[in-house]
């Protein structure tokens, strides 16, 4: 997911796709432990997604907070 698509969700849809995300990434690491990833630069990947995601909202929890004071 690129940073352009990151920006263009909601609040509540980056929430959502953290959550979807998260949980993901908790089911490839337990398959990636009892055999193998075919690709296991998809967990890498995942990570990097979540911390986009994540990113993205706090920089608008951020530009919220400023705005009210």
């Amino acid at each position: 997911m690129k940073n352009s698509e990151v920006r263009e969700l909601s609040d509540k849809e980056l929430v959502e796709k953290i959550e979807n995300e998260e949980t993901h990434l908790v089911k490839m690491r337990l398959n990636h432990a009892v055999s193998p990833l075919d690709n296991p630069n998809k967990l890498k990947e995942s990570r990097r997604n979540i911390a986009r995601l994540k990113t993205e909202l706090k920089k608008r929890q951020l530009a919220e907070m400023q705005k009210s004071e």
